[in-house]
C-alpha cells in the first residue's frame, strides 16, 4: 500500500509539470425540453478522433488537448447530433455546452421521441457507452412500471430475480447467485445491512421514487469494490438540476386482502443559485400500506417403513402495516472550471408492524398397524404475536429499520493532463425490535386426521379442541437490536497515457478505505402468570376460513387477541414472575470489526478505432476482529471468544470492447471478484445443547469466496431508441460457503476443530454438529437475451406500441458439499440458481395516454441445502402480472392507475420434491390511483 501511494505521488508531480503545454475542453450536455442532464453521451473531437463520455450529471472533459481549433460533436441515441467549434489555449479550460433536441434521425426524416423514449434513451446511452457489461434503468423507466420500491423495479432487469417478503421484492439474486454474493451501493458506496446475521440489503426498504438511476454492473472494473460475484447494483440518487424543478405525487390505493387503504406522497424541489454556482435538490417520499397475508406451512418426515407424512402443520394469519419514509438531499458548488464539491445524503426509515395468529398442529406421531399408519396423535398450539400497547408498537410487533448514507466528494482539475477526485462517506443501518411479545396456549394428546390426498395442500384437523383445555404454555417479550456502520474514503487520479500513437489511452489509480462495525445485542424474557389461565380466560379473536386464500378448509380459529397481549402489565410482580432466557440470545449476540484497505491500477487503451481494452488489477486487504460467546447448554455463558484474521486478495481483470458498427457493441471480459462470509458465520461462538446432543458453532477461519468470471455480450442499439442483445457467462467460485451438518460428531472431532477449548462431547458418544464451511468449487454458467423497442416502423396506431422482453438461463454445479454422514453429495446446484427468468411487457403510448401490461417469471430453484435430498428446501416458480396506465391532463399534470399481482401469486417453498409444500403464502393484488405534477 505504501508503494502504491508513492507511485501515485510521483505520477502526480511528474504529469503536473509536463501538462502545462496543453489545454482542457469541458462542458455539459442537456435536454432542450426538460433541461435534464444527459449522461452517457458520446462527445468527439473530429480532429484526431478523440472522444469521451458524459458522466451521471451530463458533464464531459478532454484532458491534454494541444492548443488549436477543434470541432466538438455530440452523439446521443434518440437525439439529433450536434457540433460546435472551439479554440483551446495552453493551460486553460475551455467550456462548451450543448442543448440537444429529442428526435431520432433517419435518412429522410426526424422521428419525434416522446416522454417515455427520452427516459429510455438516457438509460440506453449509458448502457451502450459503459466500459463494462451493465444494465441501466432511469427513473422515467421505473415510473412506467407499477414498482413502488427498488426491489420491484430490479426484477425487470435481465438476469435478476427477487426473493419476496410479504408480497414485496426484498433480496436480490443476480444471474442465479444468492444475495450474499452480490453488493448494493448508493452512489458507489456500499450500503450496510440492517440484518442481524448477514450482509443482505433489504431492497424493499428504499422507495423507487427516491432514485434517479439504477445501474446493475454484471462485470467489474479495477476501480470498483470487488465484493460482487453475481453483480453490483448501484443506486444513483438525484443530482442537482440545471434549473428550477418542482415535482409532487399523491396517490391512494386499496389492499383487498385486509380491505385497507394505501397512501402515498412524494415531492422534489431543486434549483440553482449564485449564477449557477450552487445547486440544491431535496426530495421526500411517504408510503403507508396496511395489508396482510394468509399462509400455511408444513414440515415433512419419512419413517423407517418409507411412509412420508406431515410432522407439523401451521395455519398463519398475518396483519401487517408498513410505513416508509425517505428523504434525500444533494448540493454541489462549482468554485470555477477546475474545482467542484458535492454533498449528498439519504435517510430511509421503515416501520413494519405485524400481528401473527398461528395455530400449530405439532409433534404429530403416527400410530401403526404393522408398517401401515392408521392414525395420528399430537398437540395443538395457538400463538399470538404482537407488541406492547404504546405509541410505537400499537399492539403489534414493531420492526424499526433505518438506513442512511452521507457523502462528501470533490472533483479537481489539477492541470490540463491530470484530474483528481476524492470521496468520504458515512453510512449506518439499524434494526430495532422493542417490546415484541408472544403468548401461546396448547392442548396435548389430541387425535388428528391427516389428509395427504393433495400433498400440495396437506390438511390436518382435530375434533378434540376445547378453549378451557388450552393451557398456558409461554409468554415472552424480547428486544432485538442490530447496527452496522461503515466509514469509507477513496481518492483517484486520472491522466492520459497511450502506447499507440493516434489512439486514446488513460491511466487511473487510487486508494480505498472501508471501516465497518457490526453489533447484534438481543435480550429475551419469559413470564409466568401467578394464577393459572387457559385460552377461555382471556380476551380472544376468532377467524374462520371464509376468504382464507390457501382454501376455506383452513380455519385459523381462536387466539388471544392482540389488544389483550399488548395490554398485559408484564412488569407487575403481583401478576407475573419474570426470568431472562439466555438460550434465546446468548449464542446469537456478537460484535464485529472489519477493515478493508484497497488500491488499484486501471489502464484504458484504444487498440484501434473500433477495439479498446481495460487492463488492471485491484488489491484488497481485509482485517477482521470478532467477539462471540461460548454458551453451555444454551443458557450459561462460559466466556467470550475473540478472534482476529487477515487476508489479502489480488484481483486482476481485462475487458475488451469492440464497436463493430456505430450501433453494434461487443464486449468480452475476464474478471475476478469475491464475497466475504456473512457476519454471523464468522462470529466465534460455540453453543452446545447437551439435552439435544447438538453443537452449533461459528467459523472465524472461513475464507472469502473467490470467483473467476468470463463474460461475452453483444448489443445492437436501434437509432429509434431500442436494443437487442445476447450474451453468455461463466463463473467459477472457489471456497463457496455452505452449512455443514454432521450427526456423527465425536470427542476427537471437536478436539481437532477447536483445539484448546473445553470439550463438551462425552467420550464414546455421537452428537450433531452444525457449522458454516468452505466447499470446494462451483461452476455457474448461462446466457441472457433481451429486446426492447418502440414499434414505430408500423403504420397507424400500431406505431405507438412498444415491446420489452428478456430471458436468462442459469445452471450450476457444486462440489465439496457433504451430507450429515460426511459423504459428498453429487449433482448439487448452488442455492439461489433459478434456471429460467423471464420479463415481458407490452406498452402503448402517445403524447397523452400510456398503458403497459407487464409480466415477470422465475422458475423454481434450490433455496437451502438440508442434511440430505429429502430435507432440501426449494423456492417455487413465480409468475406476476401487473398493469398500469397514465393520462397527461396538461403538460405538467397527469393521472395514473396501477394494479399489481393480478395473478395472486403466492410465495411457495417446497421440501425435497415439488408436491411437498413447505410454505404457501398469499397476498392478493394491490391497486393505486394517483396524480403527479412535474414542473
Amino acid at each position: 500500500m505504501k508503494q502504491l501511494l508513492l507511485f501515485i505521488s510521483v505520477f502526480v508531480l511528474s504529469v503536473s509539470a509536463y501538462a502545462q503545454k496543453a489545454g482542457v475542453i469541458s462542458g455539459k450536455i442537456t435536454d432542450q425540453v426538460e433541461n435534464f442532464s444527459l449522461p452517457g453521451a458520446t462527445v468527439k473531437l473530429t480532429e484526431g478522433n478523440r472522444y469521451t463520455i458524459t458522466d451521471q450529471i451530463g458533464d464531459f472533459e478532454f484532458l491534454g488537448v494541444p492548443a488549436g481549433t477543434y470541432t466538438v460533436e455530440v452523439i446521443y441515441m434518440g437525439y439529433q447530433t450536434q457540433s460546435q467549434q472551439v479554440t483551446v489555449e495552453e493551460g486553460k479550460n475551455t467550456v462548451i455546452n450543448f442543448v440537444l433536441v429529442a428526435g431520432s434521425e433517419t435518412l429522410d426524416e426526424v422521428i419525434v421521441v416522446g416522454d417515455a423514449l427520452r427516459g429510455q434513451a438516457r438509460a440506453l446511452n449509458q448502457q451502450k457507452n459503459n466500459s463494462n457489461i451493465t444494465n441501466v434503468i432511469s427513473s422515467d423507466q421505473v415510473g412506467r412500471f407499477p414498482d413502488s420500491n427498488i426491489g420491484d423495479a430490479l426484477k425487470r432487469v435481465p438476469g435478476i430475480t427477487m426473493q419476496n417478503d410479504q408480497g414485496e421484492a426484498r433480496n436480490i439474486i443476480v444471474r442465479g447467485l444468492a444475495p450474499s454474493l452480490n453488493s448494493v451501493t448508493i452512489n458507489g458506496d456500499r450500503i450496510p445491512s440492517a440484518e442481524g446475521d448477514n450482509r443482505n440489503v433489504q431492497m424493499d426498504l428504499i422507495p423507487s421514487d427516491m432514485i434517479s438511476t439504477i445501474q446493475v454492473n454484471k462485470t467489474l472494473t479495477p476501480d470498483m469494490d470487488a465484493d460482487a460475484i453475481g453483480g453490483s447494483v448501484n443506486l444513483v440518487t438525484r443530482a442537482t438540476p440545471n434549473g428550477e424543478r418542482i415535482s409532487a405525487t399523491l396517490a391512494g390505493g386499496y389492499s383487498p386482502i385486509r380491505e385497507k387503504g394505501i397512501y402515498t406522497g412524494a415531492f422534489v424541489y431543486g434549483n440553482r443559485y449564485f449564477d449557477n454556482k450552487l445547486g440544491v435538490v431535496v426530495s421526500g417520499s411517504y408510503n403507508d400500506n396496511d395489508f396482510g397475508s394468509d399462509n400455511i406451512e408444513a414440515v415433512w418426515t419419512e419413517d423407517d417403513f418409507g411412509n412420508v407424512y406431515v410432522q407439523e402443520q401451521q395455519i398463519r394469519k398475518y396483519d401487517v402495516q408498513r410505513i416508509r419514509r425517505s428523504g434525500s438531499f444533494a448540493v454541489d458548488y462549482k468554485f470555477n472550471e477546475y474545482n467542484t464539491i458535492f454533498a449528498s445524503g439519504i435517510y430511509n426509515w421503515r416501520d413494519d408492524r405485524e400481528n401473527r395468529f398461528r395455530v400449530t398442529y405439532d409433534d404429530i406421531e403416527p400410530e401403526y398397524n404393522g408398517e401401515e399408519i392408521v392414525s395420528y396423535m399430537g398437540t395443538v398450539k395457538r400463538e399470538t404475536k404482537g407488541g406492547a400497547d404504546n405509541n410505537r408498537n400499537k399492539n403489534r410487533r414493531l420492526e424499526d429499520q433505518r438506513v442512511q448514507n452521507y457523502s462528501l466528494r470533490g472533483e479537481h482539475l489539477l492541470s490540463p493532463k491530470l484530474d483528481l477526485d476524492w470521496q468520504a462517506n458515512y453510512a449506518v443501518a439499524k434494526e430495532f425490535r422493542p417490546n415484541e411479545r408472544y403468548i401461546e396456549f396448547e392442548q396435548e394428546d389430541l387425535p388428528f386426521d391427516v389428509n395427504l390426498s393433495d400433498m400440495r395442500k396437506p390438511f390436518v384437523t382435530t375434533t378434540g379442541e376445547d378453549l378451557s383445555s388450552f393451557e398456558f404454555s409461554e409468554l415472552t417479550e424480547n428486544r432485538d437490536y442490530t447496527k452496522e456502520s461503515e466509514f469509507g474514503a477513496k481518492v483517484n487520479i486520472r491522466f492520459p497515457f497511450s502506447v499507440i500513437e493516434g489512439q486514446k489511452g488513460r491511466l487511473r489509480t487510487g486508494l480505498r478505505l472501508r471501516l465497518k462495525d457490526k453489533l447484534r445485542d438481543n435480550n429475551f424474557f419469559a413470564y409466568e402468570p401467578l394464577e393459572d389461565i387457559t385460552l377461555a380466560d382471556v380476551a380472544t379473536s376468532y377467524w374462520g376460513g371464509d376468504g382464507f386464500n390457501p382454501g376455506s378448509q383452513y380455519v385459523p380459529g381462536t387466539f388471544a387477541s392482540a389488544a389483550y397481549l399488548g395490554g398485559l402489565d408484564l412488569n407487575n410482580p403481583n401478576l407475573y414472575e419474570s426470568e431472562s432466557d439466555p438460550s434465546e440470545f446468548l449464542a446469537v449476540n456478537y460484535k464485529a470489526k472489519e477493515n478493508i484497505f484497497a488500491g488499484y491500477v486501471r489502464w484504458d487503451q484504444d487498440l484501434t478505432d473500433k477495439l479498446s481494452v481495460i487492463l488492471g488489477a485491484r488489491i484488497e486487504n481485509t482485517h477482521i476482529d470478532y467477539t462471540g460467546n461460548r454458551v453451555l447448554d444454551e443458557e450459561e455463558l462460559e466466556g467470550k471468544i475473540e478472534t482476529t484474521n487477515s487476508y489479502t486478495n489480488v484481483l486482476p481483470g481485462i475487458t475488451f470492447k469492440y464497436d463493430a458498427t456505430s450501433d453494434l457493441v461487443i464486449r468480452a471480459a475476464f474478471t475476478t471478484s469475491l464475497a466475504r462470509p456473512n457476519y454471523y458465520d464468522l462470529a466465534p461462538y460455540i453453543n452446545n445443547v447437551a439435552s439435544d446432543s447438538e453443537i452449533m458453532a461459528g467459523n472465524p477461519d472461513l475464507k472469502a469466496t473467490y470467483a473467476y468470471n468470463f463474460d461475452l455480450m453483444a448489443e445492437n442499439y436501434f437509432k429509434s431508441v431500442g436494443l437487442i442483445s445476447g450474451g453468455v457467462f461463466y463463473k467459477n467460485l472457489q471456497d463457496f460457503i455452505y452449512t455443514y451438518s454432521n450427526n456423527q460428531y465425536s470427542n476427537a472431532d471437536f478436539a481437532n476443530d477447536f483445539p484448546g477449548q473445553d470439550n463438551p462431547v462425552p467420550v464414546g458418544e455421537e452428537w450433531t454438529f452444525v457449522q458454516s464451511r468452505n466447499g470446494d468449487n462451483v461452476d455457474v454458467y448461462g446466457f441472457e437475451v433481451a429486446f426492447q423497442r418502440q414499434l414505430d416502423f408500423l403504420p397507424g396506431f400500431l406505431k405507438y406500441f412498444g415491446v420489452y422482453v428478456n430471458y436468462t438461463y442459469t445452471d450450476s454445479k457444486a462440489k465439496g458439499i457433504a451430507d450429515e454422514d460426511g459423504n459428498e453429495r453429487k449433482d448439487v446446484s448452488l442455492p439461489g440458481t433459478a434456471p429460467h427468468m423471464f420479463n415481458g411487457s407490452l406498452s402503448w403510448e402517445n403524447s397523452k395516454f400510456s398503458a403497459r401490461v407487464s409480466t415477470n417469471f422465475a422458475s423454481d430453484y434450490l433455496d437451502e441445502l438440508g442434511s440430505d435430498e429429502f430435507n432440501d428446501s426449494y423456492y417455487d416458480k413465480q409468475f406476476f402480472l401487473d398493469i398500469n396506465a397514465s393520462y397527461k391532463i396538461t403538460k405538467n399534470l397527469r393521472i395514473f392507475a396501477e394494479a399489481k399481482n393480478l395473478t395472486n401469486q403466492p410465495l411457495r417453498y417446497y421440501q425435497g420434491v415439488q408436491d411437498r409444500v413447505k410454505q404457501l403464502e398469499y397476498y392478493q393484488g394491490r391497486y393505486n390511483l394517483g396524480i403527479k405534477f412535474d414542473f
